[in-house]
């Protein structure tokens, strides 16, 4: 009777300490499981550990907070900014409607004459009026979630005409007499290594001088103010690097600057647009001025295969009349120039090898 007693009085104690929370237990005593968690436990597990990338959005223009909202809420298509004609039909007879066939590409030179025709003094009286190329540009990097940044260059021109830009250039030479030449070229300041010193010791500044010119021959002392250059060191690369000084300078006078930039929304594309020429200018200089253009803007081009130019029209203020122009031409020189000098080169290389040649006398 008082077993049963003491066991039922155990019983109840137990119970009433489990009740109340004061039942605890060690932890060599806890339950252990062994089987998997729920999925839906995994899976919020998942999402807790990826990052989520958030854009970092700067300061937008008034003007084009209103253009942004509009195109999320209307969803713009690709094709509605780029104005691709490629399903569209070739036209069949001599006239046609523009907005439901293709665009006709007119090779530079009928395009040029096409706007001459337009600016004659029987019309707009306009024979002088500065000629633009709209360069449209696939801006995708070599990754698909990145794309290239909007950049500004200077293309120089083989011909130059008045396009209203003006820059001061800074000039560094060895010699006295080389920077005589680089100052009647129009560099506004040409030194040797006083101006570095002076630079160094902080009694001259760069920050007013546009473009930094150098000849290779002061290149070893130019090291010392490289920090203070920084992009703007002269190199081969930019080519701000040359032992010929008057041509150097001369170029980057009469060069033109131009800035490519991205769209607000679709970030694939970018466009360009530039003069390059007068319309009373020979249509061969024009011609060599585009080529030019041409080649400074495809040298920013990302290491990927697909093309970097798209499309180029051709346009003439005031008229809004804009030609679709030949341009593969102007790029594909490149490559059979310099396919031209390695064989050049090499046959070189065979009659040098040949020449050489010592004949053994037994």
């Amino acid at each position: 009777m008082a077993a049963a007693v003491s066991g039922w009085l155990n019983f109840s104690s137990m119970y009433i300490r489990h009740v109340t929370c004061l039942n605890f237990c060690p932890v060599g005593f806890l339950q252990a499981r062994n089987y998997a968690a729920r999925k839906g436990t995994r899976e919020k597990a998942r999402k807790k550990k990826v990052k989520v990338v958030v854009q970092k959005v700067g300061f937008i223009p008034h003007n084009q907070r209103k253009a942004q909202i509009a195109a999320k809420r209307n969803k713009i298509k690709e094709e509605q900014i780029i104005l691709d004609d490629s399903k569209k039909s070739d036209p069949v007879d001599d006239v046609w409607i523009g907005k439901f066939h293709k665009w006709k590409i007119y090779p530079l030179e009928e395009a040029i004459q096409n706007h001459r025709e337009t600016h004659h003094p029987t019309m707009f009286n306009l024979p002088n009026a500065p000629i633009n190329a709209f360069i449209e540009l696939d801006m995708q990097g070599a990754k698909k979630t990145k794309f290239v940044d909007a950049f500004t260059r200077i293309a120089c021109l083989p011909h130059s005409f008045d396009h209203g830009q003006s820059r001061k250039i800074l000039a560094f030479c060895k010699t006295p007499e080389v920077q005589d030449i680089a100052r009647a070229a129009g560099a506004q300041y040409a030194g040797g290594k006083e101006l570095i010193k002076q630079i160094q010791s902080g009694e001259f500044s760069m920050k007013e001088y546009d473009i930094i010119l150098s000849e290779p021959s002061i290149l070893p002392d130019l090291l010392l103010i490289r920090g203070l250059m920084r992009k703007r060191f002269p190199s081969t690369k930019l080519g701000t690097l040359n032992p010929d000084m008057n041509m150097l300078v001369t170029k980057f006078l009469t060069g033109i600057k131009y800035t490519a930039k991205p769209h607000d929304v679709l970030k694939s594309y970018g466009t360009v647009d530039i003069t390059f020429g007068t319309l009373d200018m020979d249509t061969k200089k024009l011609e060599e001025n585009f080529a030019a253009i041409i080649k400074d803007v495809n040298n920013a081009k990302p290491r990927r295969p697909e093309p970097f130019i798209t499309r180029i029209r051709i346009s003439c203020a005031p008229t809004t009349e804009m030609f679709k122009v030949e341009f593969e031409q102007y790029l594909s020189e490149d490559s059979t120039f310099k396919k031209e000098e390695e064989e050049e080169e090499d046959d070189d290389e065979k009659e040098n090898e040949k020449s050489n040649v010592v004949i053994a006398s037994h």
